[in-house]
């Protein structure tokens, strides 16, 4: 079966909740997002993050918040390791992989590794 190329939001979002449904089921991970679990923000969370990834990919202008911030204020309260951004990337690419193959699915991927990399390197992790 040959898999279609991400084309719109919906795309994204479907990848978006899948990947999450991996994030959460993830002892490692889930330590990160108990917050918003806890006060009922998930779908919330969902949508934003979908705004952030269709920004990039298809250039629209919906995302308003600092995504380095968010992280950087996150890490004074849970440590991010290297092994999270490893765990993150490995989870999103196999949510892709899954469903979508093409230009624009190679170019999320693209685009998560450098963000992870400048994510570890602003928060100190980055060993080459």
């Amino acid at each position: 079966m040959i898999k279609k190329d991400i084309s719109s939001r919906k795309d994204i979002k479907f990848i978006i909740t899948n990947f999450y449904d991996l994030l959460l089921k993830d002892d490692q991970m889930l330590p990160f997002f108990e917050d918003i679990l806890i006060n009922n923000h998930l779908n919330e969370h969902l949508e934003i993050i979908t705004d952030f990834w269709n920004d990039i990919l298809f250039q629209t202008t919906t995302y308003k918040n600092n995504t380095m911030q968010k992280h950087i204020d996150k890490n004074a309260f849970i440590k991010f390791k290297k092994k999270h951004f490893v765990i993150w990337t490995s989870y999103l690419f196999t949510t892709i992989d899954a469903n979508f193959s093409g230009e624009i699915a190679q170019q999320m991927k693209n685009r998560a590794t450098s963000i992870a990399t400048v994510m570890q390197l602003k928060m100190n992790l980055y060993k080459p």
